[in-house]
């Protein structure tokens, strides 16, 4: 089977859309390094290729885009099990690369993010100049539950969104819907699921001009006019919703006094109560190094972020918390991980320090070249 389907939509004055679709729906389209093998090389391809006017890239069936990345290869990675002992390297400098050249692309791609995106799905997402989002889209970076971090850009684009919003989804793996997306800066439109379809049709009748301005012009005239169309069965947003009340949990100095806050919180309410309930079970290792990982990338460039996470993700393949995770949640799905440290005070911050200790020199860092 093709893990990616490439299929060219002829369109006007010459022109053509490109469709690139991920093509595992068994696995709610996991990101696999053959996947990113075959994606990576064509972005250039269609930069210079004055005949594109636009990319879509989307996932097989209505159920994801992309549900994370290869979490099973990754786990056999970590634990030795692969034939590939750079595998875990591997996966993520290519992954990375690839998140940094989408989010450089200057020609329109559109990313239809219905159904479920999470994890290296959110990374092939956050950095595409029309990410579409449907009234069936369920997104989340839900890293703290398998003891790692929010990566695949996510110290960009968490520290960039409104108020502390960043910080308590990194913490509690909250889900986003439409609405939320839009609100959070991680959707530019909201298309009905039933209008895609519509989208190529329409691409394809655009009176298609020659230069960049062109072609961004004729996608936000299509998107612009499927949303108008959509506006009404958009939902509400959890987020705006609850804005004040994330604020002000999030509004303490130290990291156990944010997770004190959110654990004492008296609430009704089903979305705050998954928030709770994620912080409950999810590894206290992985909460220090977010708090630390968002604090340290404030300030960082787009590069400086992808070759920051590298070194992140890398050692967090050697420190055994990431593996554990995975193990218990989707390889013996016994729901029970033995975490490191079994609660927040015990966390060592030398072993914390640790993981944001690069293995490379400056020069010999895999992403020295974004």
């Amino acid at each position: 089977m093709t893990a990616i389907l490439f299929t060219e939509h002829a369109a006007t004055n010459g022109k053509k859309i490109i469709q690139a679709t991920l093509n595992s729906e068994k696995s709610l389209n996991a990101l696999t390094l053959e996947m990113i093998e075959l994606l990576a090389p064509k972005l250039p391809e269609w930069e210079a290729d004055d005949s594109v006017a636009a990319v879509i890239l989307d996932g097989a069936g209505d159920k994801a885009f992309c549900a994370g990345g290869d979490i099973r290869n990754l786990y056999k990675g970590m634990v030795g099990d692969n034939d590939n002992p750079d595998f875990v390297e591997t996966f993520f400098t290519e992954e990375y690369q690839l998140d940094h050249a989408i989010h450089c692309f200057t020609k329109p791609l559109i990313v239809w993010g219905g159904g479920i995106v999470m994890g290296g799905g959110l990374g092939l997402m956050a950095g595409a100049n029309y990410r579409v989002v449907t009234e069936t889209s369920r997104i989340a970076m839900p890293e703290v539950s398998i003891g790692l971090y929010p990566d695949v850009g996510g110290s960009w684009f968490l520290n960039r969104m409104p108020g502390r919003v960043g910080l308590f989804l990194g913490l509690t793996a909250s889900g986003l819907n439409a609405a939320d997306c839009r609100y959070v800066g991680l959707g530019d439109r909201f298309v009905s699921t039933d209008k895609r379809g519509l989208l190529i049709e329409q691409l394809q009748a655009v009176e298609w001009g020659s230069d960049l301005e062109d072609l961004h012009h004729g996608v936000n005239t299509v998107l612009r006019q499927l949303e108008q169309d959509s506006l009404e069965q958009l939902p509400e947003s959890q987020v705006l919703k609850h804005f004040d009340t994330i604020n002000a949990l999030m509004d303490h100095y130290e990291l156990k006094d944010i997770v004190a806050a959110i654990l004492a919180l008296e609430t009704d309410d089903r979305w705050l109560q998954k928030a709770q309930g994620a912080v409950k079970a999810g590894s206290p290792a992985a909460m220090a190094l977010i708090f630390a990982q968002l604090k340290r990338s404030k300030h960082l460039s787009l590069k400086e972020v992808f070759q920051a996470e590298l070194v992140l993700s890398l050692n967090c393949g050697k420190a055994g918390e990431f593996a554990e995770g995975v193990r218990a949640l989707l390889i013996d799905k016994d729901g029970k991980p033995d975490w490191r440290f079994k609660s927040l005070e015990t966390v060592e911050q030398s072993w914390v320090e640790g993981l944001f200790v690069s293995p490379w020199s400056e020069a010999d860092h895999p992403l020295a070249q974004l």
